[in-house]
């Protein structure tokens, strides 16, 4: 059976669940369970403000098909590129241990042609938590093609928190009604693509007293329930609440947190994490509020969420936001280091989180990174260190792999220390990384808007996020026993924010900012992280499948790995 990614009706869709449950238990003799799906992607119309526009869906969804997998399952999805672009689809948070070769950056792999198809096969190893994937072809993001992956933990392993009632994916963030060629047209002509037009919630936005509103999902009265929600905009930070209900947090990409309770989170752009709800309240409409955070022009939307056999419509009164300005960042700031790792909980392997004692670890580098706004030949442009990026015709990946990367890019272009000046040099940006040794990076923000940062291939620990500027000494403040191991890291305006990882993942990983005129101008680099071994132990072989272009497509094929 094919094609149950992208199921319709209600039948189809619990027929679907029904053959993957099958699936998993008629696998598991042979290894751990493959799920397989078969996308198609297309235009169509979506109109996520009101307003029709051309969206890029995924077997005819916006939000796209949502990947509910285990731990250890390998998942392999064929997508059909029916766009006129080159398309291609990466898995934020998804490790891809050993396998950057279906990470999905320009970086790493091919574009799928129009009119062609690539069958990516990867293995959640080793992870639970709630992550997204989304295109990083030109600027397609901004149209669609995204959508939800959830890690369930191995029966196993125990969760920290009784299974919920149900889960609801939400994927919220700002949204532009320009399509993405217009908007990538902007960004080639040196300009901004300036302040997004609104918020969506899964596709849609809605206002207060909108007797037309579809509920975003139902609660039983008494029952708890899990949602996952991820900022999957193009630039914005958003704060999100339930009128009337508390949120308690249980997991932050991939990690297990300390569960404190929340009346209001933020989310910034690219992350993820789960909530407990409990449907506590009177039988009757509440509103989910999402909000934008540190923006000059507020955005708000909101969604209901309906109790079943409830009786009323939701209050117009809205909980209020958090403080902005700098009390704003203050309070934002207080509630990341209220996010601590469960130290007794076990994630996806029966070790309790706490058994990595990361903060006893010999750091062996420190990358100092800042980012940076200026302009090129009169254009706008993007920089992290005095480096700004640009993908090469043939992916670094490849190029490394068959032994011309002279010929494509120049290792190290990018110092660890930042550079004096503003000039940025324009050119494809990679960074060697030695393998296995750990590292300590800092993003240090000079501007006056708030950063996101993502690495692909990899969890850091977040141990740490203040005000002015680093230094040496400010190690003392770090969080060195439960800080939370996750892939992204927020760095508010004139601060600094320090993660550490052991790069014990071979492969060519993407490190960006999560904003996508950012990232799209430059504002990224490939940490180059190669086990000399050229063993199978360490990484995998370029894959038989795999698409060729550029420089090495006419090349012969080195031999494999062993």
């Amino acid at each position: 059976m094919r094609g149950c990614g992208g199921s319709e009706t209600k039948t189809a869709r619990r027929n679907c669940r029904e053959w993957k449950e099958e699936k998993k238990v008629g696998s598991e003799e042979q290894g751990d369970p493959t799920l397989e799906f078969e996308w198609k992607v297309t235009y169509g119309t979506i109109a996520p403000l009101g307003v029709p526009q051309q969206g890029i869906l995924i077997n005819g969804q916006f939000p796209g098909p949502k990947i509910n997998c285990t731990s250890n399952n390998n998942i392999v999805v064929n997508v059909f590129n029916q766009l006129d672009e080159p398309f291609l689809l990466t898995w934020a948070g998804v490790q891809q241990r050993k396998n950057s070769w279906q990470d999905g950056t320009p970086g790493a792999m091919c574009p799928i042609l129009p009119g062609k198809n690539y069958t990516y096969r990867f293995q959640v190893k080793d992870q639970i938590g709630t992550y997204f994937y989304f295109p990083t072809t030109a600027l397609h993001r901004a149209s669609g093609g995204m959508g939800m992956i959830q890690i369930h933990s191995r029966n196993l392993i125990p969760v920290p928190f009784d299974k919920p009632a149900d889960e609801y994916p939400v994927l919220l963030g700002d949204w532009y009604n320009k399509g993405h060629k217009s908007l990538k047209n902007i960004l080639d002509s040196g300009r901004s693509i300036g302040r997004p037009d609104g918020i969506q919630i899964n596709g849609q936005s809605s206002k207060v007293g909108d007797a037309n509103a579809k509920p975003l999902f139902t609660f039983e009265a008494g029952k708890t329930y899990r949602l996952r929600v991820c900022n999957v905009g193009l630039r914005l930070s958003v704060n999100f609440r339930i009128q009337g209900h508390t949120m308690t947090v249980v997991e932050v990409e991939g990690s297990h947190t300390v569960q404190n309770v929340y009346d209001s989170l933020d989310l910034h752009v690219g992350q993820c994490m789960s909530v407990l709800v409990t449907a506590d309240q009177t039988p009757k409409d509440y509103y989910f509020v999402a909000s934008s955070r540190f923006a000059q022009h507020p955005l708000s939307t909101v969604a209901v969420i309906r109790y079943a056999n409830g009786n009323g419509a939701a209050s117009p009164e809205l909980p209020p936001p958090p403080p902005q300005n700098t009390m704003g960042i203050a309070w934002s700031i207080s509630q990341f280091r209220s996010f601590r790792w469960n130290l007794t909980a076990s994630a996806a392997r029966p070790n309790p989180q706490g058994s990595y004692k990361y903060g006893k670890i010999n750091i062996t580098r420190t990358i100092k990174l800042v980012n940076t706004r200026s302009s090129s030949n009169g254009k706008l442009r993007f920089g992290i260190n005095g480096v700004s990026h640009v993908d090469a015709e043939t992916p670094l990946k490849l190029a490394e792999y068959y032994g011309v990367a002279d010929k494509v890019f120049t290792y190290n272009l990018m110092k660890d220390e930042p550079q004096e000046g503003n000039k940025v040099e324009v050119a494809p940006n990679v960074v060697n990384g030695t393998y296995r040794n750990f590292i300590e990076i800092i993003f240090e923000n000079h501007e006056k808007t708030i950063q996101t940062w993502h690495l692909d291939g990899y969890s850091f620990f977040a141990v740490a996020i203040e005000p002015g500027r680093w230094s040496p000494e400010k190690r003392k403040n770090y969080n060195l026993l439960d800080a939370v191991s996750r892939n992204t890291i927020q760095v508010y305006p004139n601060t600094w924010a320090a993660v550490m990882t052991t790069l014990d993942n071979a492969g060519m990983w993407n490190l960006r900012s999560e904003m996508r005129e950012r990232a799209y101008l430059g504002q990224q680099f490939y940490l180059s992280v190669v086990s000399e071994a050229r063993s199978l132990r360490d990484e995998y072989s370029l894959p038989e499948t795999q698409e060729l272009c550029g420089f090495v497509k006419s090349l012969p094929k080195p031999a494999p790995y062993t």
